[in-house]
Protein backbone atom coordinates (compact mmCIF):
# COMPACT_ATOMS: atom_id res chain seq x y z
CA UNK A 1 0.00 0.00 0.00
CA UNK A 2 1.59 3.29 -0.83
CA UNK A 3 1.74 6.11 1.47
CA UNK A 4 1.33 9.45 0.63
CA UNK A 5 2.23 12.82 2.94
CA UNK A 6 0.24 15.23 3.71
CA UNK A 7 1.78 17.72 1.34
CA UNK A 8 0.53 15.68 -1.55
CA UNK A 9 -2.75 14.94 -0.36
CA UNK A 10 -3.32 18.97 0.53
CA UNK A 11 -1.72 19.43 -3.36
CA UNK A 12 -4.47 17.10 -4.28
CA UNK A 13 -7.30 18.92 -2.35
CA UNK A 14 -6.06 22.24 -3.93
CA UNK A 15 -5.64 21.20 -7.71
CA UNK A 16 -2.25 21.88 -7.85
CA UNK A 17 -0.62 17.96 -7.95
CA UNK A 18 0.88 17.28 -10.64
CA UNK A 19 -1.46 15.00 -13.04
CA UNK A 20 1.77 12.16 -12.67
CA UNK A 21 1.13 12.18 -8.94
CA UNK A 22 -2.51 12.64 -9.06
CA UNK A 23 -2.59 9.34 -10.99
CA UNK A 24 -0.54 7.67 -8.59
CA UNK A 25 -2.65 8.41 -5.90
CA UNK A 26 -6.06 7.81 -7.54
CA UNK A 27 -4.35 4.79 -8.77
CA UNK A 28 -2.48 3.22 -5.08
CA UNK A 29 -4.79 1.51 -2.37
CA UNK A 30 -5.59 4.27 -0.04
CA UNK A 31 -3.43 5.02 2.68
CA UNK A 32 -4.97 3.27 5.80
CA UNK A 33 -4.56 7.33 7.65
CA UNK A 34 -5.64 9.24 4.38
CA UNK A 35 -8.80 9.98 6.33
CA UNK A 36 -7.22 11.47 9.42
CA UNK A 37 -4.99 13.74 7.35
CA UNK A 38 -7.68 15.19 5.56
CA UNK A 39 -9.75 15.95 8.86
CA UNK A 40 -6.00 17.54 9.83
CA UNK A 41 -5.39 19.44 6.85
CA UNK A 42 -9.26 20.87 7.07
CA UNK A 43 -8.78 21.53 10.49
CA UNK A 44 -6.20 23.89 10.29
CA UNK A 45 -7.96 25.77 7.79
CA UNK A 46 -11.00 26.31 9.85
CA UNK A 47 -11.76 29.43 11.86
CA UNK A 48 -13.14 27.00 14.91
CA UNK A 49 -11.46 24.99 17.68
CA UNK A 50 -13.81 21.90 17.98
CA UNK A 51 -12.86 19.20 16.34
CA UNK A 52 -13.83 18.18 13.26
CA UNK A 53 -15.83 14.41 13.06
CA UNK A 54 -16.45 14.70 9.24
CA UNK A 55 -16.18 17.10 6.88
CA UNK A 56 -19.58 17.53 4.60
CA UNK A 57 -18.35 20.14 1.87
CA UNK A 58 -15.17 22.07 1.94
CA UNK A 59 -17.33 25.04 3.60
CA UNK A 60 -19.23 22.61 6.43
CA UNK A 61 -18.48 20.22 8.94
CA UNK A 62 -19.77 17.78 11.65
CA UNK A 63 -17.78 19.01 14.86
CA UNK A 64 -17.89 17.88 18.22
CA UNK A 65 -19.05 20.97 20.45
CA UNK A 66 -20.17 21.33 24.20
CA UNK A 67 -20.84 17.00 24.01
CA UNK A 68 -23.06 17.56 21.00
CA UNK A 69 -22.26 17.13 17.19
CA UNK A 70 -23.15 19.94 15.22
CA UNK A 71 -22.86 21.59 11.69
CA UNK A 72 -19.95 24.41 11.21
CA UNK A 73 -19.02 26.61 8.37
CA UNK A 74 -15.60 27.21 8.09
CA UNK A 75 -16.02 30.55 9.22
CA UNK A 76 -17.00 28.40 12.67
CA UNK A 77 -21.10 30.03 12.24
CA UNK A 78 -23.27 27.08 14.11
CA UNK A 79 -25.84 25.28 12.36
CA UNK A 80 -27.24 23.36 15.15
CA UNK A 81 -27.58 19.60 15.14
CA UNK A 82 -26.07 17.91 12.64
CA UNK A 83 -29.17 15.55 12.29
CA UNK A 84 -31.07 18.37 11.06
CA UNK A 85 -30.95 19.76 7.82
CA UNK A 86 -28.33 22.66 8.14
CA UNK A 87 -30.28 24.74 5.31
CA UNK A 88 -33.18 25.54 7.62
CA UNK A 89 -30.74 27.62 9.35
CA UNK A 90 -29.26 28.83 6.70
CA UNK A 91 -30.06 32.48 4.33
CA UNK A 92 -31.67 31.13 1.23
CA UNK A 93 -31.68 33.78 -1.87
CA UNK A 94 -34.29 31.94 -3.98
CA UNK A 95 -34.32 32.71 -8.03
CA UNK A 96 -37.66 31.97 -9.52
CA UNK A 97 -38.15 34.61 -12.28
CA UNK A 98 -36.89 35.09 -15.81
CA UNK A 99 -35.01 38.33 -14.71
CA UNK A 100 -32.89 36.32 -11.27
CA UNK A 101 -32.47 33.29 -13.29
CA UNK A 102 -31.11 35.19 -16.31
CA UNK A 103 -28.07 36.36 -13.94
CA UNK A 104 -26.95 32.93 -14.10
CA UNK A 105 -28.30 31.11 -17.18
CA UNK A 106 -28.36 32.41 -20.55
CA UNK A 107 -30.53 31.45 -23.44
CA UNK A 108 -32.19 28.42 -24.01
CA UNK A 109 -29.66 27.27 -20.62
CA UNK A 110 -32.33 28.69 -18.49
CA UNK A 111 -34.75 26.63 -17.15
CA UNK A 112 -38.74 27.31 -16.82
CA UNK A 113 -38.88 29.66 -14.43
CA UNK A 114 -42.73 28.58 -13.72
CA UNK A 115 -41.60 25.07 -12.61
CA UNK A 116 -37.97 25.17 -11.21
CA UNK A 117 -36.84 27.66 -8.40
CA UNK A 118 -33.01 27.61 -7.67
CA UNK A 119 -31.88 28.10 -3.90
CA UNK A 120 -28.70 29.34 -2.93
CA UNK A 121 -27.97 28.76 0.54
CA UNK A 122 -25.81 31.43 2.10
CA UNK A 123 -24.12 31.35 5.71
CA UNK A 124 -25.47 33.99 7.94
CA UNK A 125 -21.92 34.95 9.49
CA UNK A 126 -19.31 34.66 6.54
CA UNK A 127 -21.90 35.36 3.65
CA UNK A 128 -20.15 32.39 1.83
CA UNK A 129 -22.68 30.42 -0.45
CA UNK A 130 -22.23 26.56 0.96
CA UNK A 131 -24.68 24.60 -1.72
CA UNK A 132 -27.24 25.87 -4.60
CA UNK A 133 -30.27 23.38 -5.53
CA UNK A 134 -32.18 23.50 -9.00
CA UNK A 135 -35.21 22.01 -7.37
CA UNK A 136 -38.81 21.85 -8.39
CA UNK A 137 -41.56 24.46 -7.09
CA UNK A 138 -42.58 23.29 -3.50
CA UNK A 139 -39.80 21.05 -3.28
CA UNK A 140 -38.93 20.80 0.12
CA UNK A 141 -34.96 21.46 0.80
CA UNK A 142 -32.51 18.86 -0.16
CA UNK A 143 -30.67 16.53 3.18
CA UNK A 144 -28.19 15.55 1.08
CA UNK A 145 -26.33 13.28 3.76
CA UNK A 146 -27.03 12.00 6.79
CA UNK A 147 -23.77 10.57 8.04
CA UNK A 148 -24.27 7.32 10.90
CA UNK A 149 -21.19 8.72 12.25
CA UNK A 150 -21.15 6.24 15.05
CA UNK A 151 -20.70 3.30 12.63
CA UNK A 152 -17.79 4.65 10.72
CA UNK A 153 -16.16 5.55 13.67
CA UNK A 154 -16.17 2.42 15.39
CA UNK A 155 -16.62 -0.10 12.47
CA UNK A 156 -14.64 1.77 9.71
CA UNK A 157 -12.14 3.27 11.41
CA UNK A 158 -11.92 1.14 14.65
CA UNK A 159 -12.01 3.71 17.21
CA UNK A 160 -15.28 4.42 18.61
CA UNK A 161 -16.67 8.22 19.96
CA UNK A 162 -17.00 8.72 23.38
CA UNK A 163 -20.46 9.15 23.64
CA UNK A 164 -23.26 7.76 21.03
CA UNK A 165 -26.33 9.36 19.41
CA UNK A 166 -29.65 8.02 18.01
CA UNK A 167 -29.20 7.93 14.29
CA UNK A 168 -32.30 9.56 13.18
CA UNK A 169 -33.30 12.39 10.76
CA UNK A 170 -34.78 15.41 13.26
CA UNK A 171 -35.52 17.79 10.26
CA UNK A 172 -39.20 17.44 10.62
CA UNK A 173 -39.14 17.85 14.38
CA UNK A 174 -37.31 21.12 14.34
CA UNK A 175 -39.97 21.88 11.62
CA UNK A 176 -42.88 21.18 14.52
CA UNK A 177 -41.18 23.51 16.87
CA UNK A 178 -41.88 26.59 14.65
CA UNK A 179 -45.98 25.46 14.74
CA UNK A 180 -45.65 25.32 18.46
Amino acid sequence: MAEFDKADIEKLMDGVLPWPATQDMLKSSKDEDRFDKYVEIMQSRVQFKETILLPLTPQLFIVSESNQRVVKCGCGHSFGDYRVNWKLSSLIHVRDDEASMSEVYKGREMPDPAWVQLREYICPNCGAQLEVEAVPRGCPPDFEFLPDLDTFYSEWLGRPLPDTVEFADKTLDRIAEWSE
